[in-house]
């Protein structure tokens, strides 16, 4: 019995040596950020390193010998190591820039789901119905006729059938007076809408959204992005579980079945059920893909990668707003943007599985044939006896909760918390409200698609210079004036063409901090909670876009309150920024000296 016990007394102070030991790394790897470059070096890569700062006999699997730590750089960051996956097959290659390349093209539909509501939930100008033997009245004198000035409500007991088109309009007037219930109003209960308007066929028309069914326009679009909220929750535990390929091209079925049956449907109610599961699908195609895209390159090409995988976002916001014009239609429309899912299936045959996730998942023979074909695409020599092993895979318990447990993680996880719902509350507010601001729809979302290209490009540039953080500041604070100076110029309809170019400025900058944003997540998250912080952020983000739909109805309460919440959003945004620390930037190149052999195992 006392030999079971110290036995049981020897389990227990192990188990809990490495429950410390575990606590003091991811202590370490906290507070990083917050210390300087010189006390950066001071702490040792792992707390399996000797107090000299040489490394135990134990090393990791996955670390490649090439991604060495050279001699007064202080540690790599998780941006620049690098594993033997990418030394084998090159870290960014001509293979890895078609297989990116490829991948972005999945934004495409996702982008054309997520705006389409711009042109197909549109408003229109309506009115109750006339008489069918009435139909050659002018609509004015025919909404002053039946007093209809909402266009809601009508007169009551008036026999319409005693008044014709060519009747005088004194002569319908007094005709309608003798009929009439003593002024009393009724609720139409059809209407007309306008014809040469534009706008075409919408959700507005095609089921009689107007009145008090008019809110249902934006319930039809919360659905969408109620789903998106979803998938965005649950997109990365599945990819993780079945693979990324698995997952984009399941989801990427899925979304092309889904939104070519919204082009068939008839029913209103089936049609938001549709549109939820378009969302919960779409944005699984979009997290998939870009993880996807991540792990086919190496070191600091990750970042770069995953920004420029936004460029078709732009580019689709342009196509639609063409296809909308030339459409005019919701259900035309909705083939237009259905149909290229189709084509994108096909290249289940040309985009292979993550070898990084196969090689976790000990899928060792599939790794080495993807390694294989990339090598011989890009031009470089294998060496003929190089092995490949899986790492040891860590049985990982962090939550939510973790995310609050030292005020470092306090701090930056409120911050990005609101931080990510105000950037999406006005990226999206604008996106999602250009028919609201005036002027030529079309014309304005694709400017606003234009303005956008160049916006991702200079982000990209700039944050291999300089920090992220007083660049994403300046993006918000930025957005947040040109909003303000959209407000001032509300209502003025001389000055509306001084009104959008405010909005385009706004656009350029607020999508130059969406570029940086999760990119700046990223690195400031210690990597065995990164995918927790990520995915909070996410769940924020979800509820900013439940909310954007309804944002047109502020206009309704006050014509400067749309503008004056976007205005507010961005200063509070931009605000928060200064909370957080600041991420490195490298200005040592790697030394070539390390990357002479290929390594032979992991």
């Amino acid at each position: 019995m006392p030999r079971r016990q110290s036995d049981a007394c020897l389990a227990h102070d192990i188990a809990a040596g490495m429950e410390r030991e575990l606590e003091l790394e991811l202590e370490l790897e906290l507070q990083r950020p917050l210390l300087s470059s010189k006390e950066q070096a001071k702490i040792p890569l792992c707390v399996m390193h000797d107090t000299a700062g040489k490394p135990s006999p134990i090393t990791t699997p996955t670390q490649s010998p090439m991604a060495t730590t050279e001699p007064g750089t202080g540690p790599a960051e998780d941006e620049d190591e690098t594993d033997v996956i990418g030394d084998l097959m090159g870290h960014y290659g001509k293979w890895q820039l078609l297989m990116t390349v490829l991948l972005s093209l999945f934004q495409v539909p996702n982008t054309f789901h997520i705006s389409s509501s711009v042109y197909q939930a549109a408003n229109k100008d309506f009115w109750c119905q006339r008489p069918p033997h009435l139909l050659q009245l002018p609509v004015d004198a025919w909404r002053n006729l039946s007093s209809s000035q909402d266009n809601c409500h009508m007169r009551a007991g008036i026999d319409w059938s005693q008044l014709s088109n060519e009747t005088l309009p004194s002569q319908m007037e007094a005709a309608a007076a003798t009929t009439a219930n003593d002024g009393k109003l009724i609720a139409c209960n059809s209407w007309e809408y306008a014809t040469n308007d534009n706008v075409g066929n919408t959700w507005t028309s095609q089921w009689d959204l107007v009145c008090d069914k008019e809110h249902l326009k934006n319930v039809a679009e919360m659905f969408f992005l109620l789903g998106v909220a979803t998938g965005g929750i649950i997109s990365g535990y599945l990819s993780d579980k079945f693979g990324r390929k698995t997952m984009l091209f399941i989801s990427a079925v899925l979304q092309t079945i889904f939104g070519l049956w919204l082009y068939f449907c008839s029913s209103f109610e089936l049609y938001l059920t549709l549109r939820a599961l378009l969302g919960l699908v779409s944005v699984s195609v979009t997290y998939s893909g870009l993880i996807l895209a991540i792990e086919y390159v190496d070191g600091k090409w990750r970042t770069i990668a995953g920004m420029y995988n936004l460029f078709p976002l732009p580019i689709s916001y342009m196509i639609i707003s063409g296809l909308a014009y030339l459409t005019q239609d919701y259900q035309r429309l909705q083939l237009c943007i259905g149909l290229p899912g189709i084509f994108l299936c096909f290249l289940w045959f040309v985009v292979p599985e993550s070898p990084r996730w196969l090689l976790v998942k000990g899928r060792i023979e599939e790794v080495k044939r993807i390694i294989e074909a990339a090598a011989v695409f890009n031009g470089r020599q294998l060496p003929p006896d190089y092995q490949l092993t899986p790492p040891t895979q860590e049985s990982s318990s962090q939550d939510v909760t973790y995310l609050f447990r030292s005020s470092y993680l306090r701090r930056i996880s409120i911050c990005f918390l609101c931080i990510w719902f105000t950037m999406n509350l006005v990226y999206y507010g604008i996106i999602l409200n250009m028919s609201s601001f005036g002027g030529n729809v079309y014309l304005n979302s694709a400017l606003a698609g234009l303005v956008e290209i160049p916006a991702i490009a200079v982000a990209m540039y700039i944050i291999t210079k300089v920090g992220k953080k007083w660049l994403f500041c300046a993006t918000l604070f930025c957005a947040g004036v040109a909003c303000c100076c959209a407000a001032i110029t509300e209502g003025r309809e001389d000055m509306l063409w001084l009104k959008i170019t405010f909005l385009m400025m706004g656009k350029f900058t607020i999508s130059a901090g969406n570029t940086i944003m999760p990119v700046y997540t990223a690195e400031l998250y210690p990597t065995p909670i990164r995918n927790v912080g990520v995915g909070a952020c996410n769940v924020a983000a979800g509820l900013a876009l439940i909310l954007t739909p309804y944002l047109s109805l502020l206009n309704k309460i006050e014509g400067h309150l749309l503008m004056t919440l976007l205005t507010a959003g961005s200063i509070f945004g931009g605000f928060v920024v200064l909370f957080l620390p600041e991420t490195a930037v490298r200005k040592n190149a790697p030394s070539a000296t390390n990357r002479q052999n290929a390594a032979k195992q992991v």
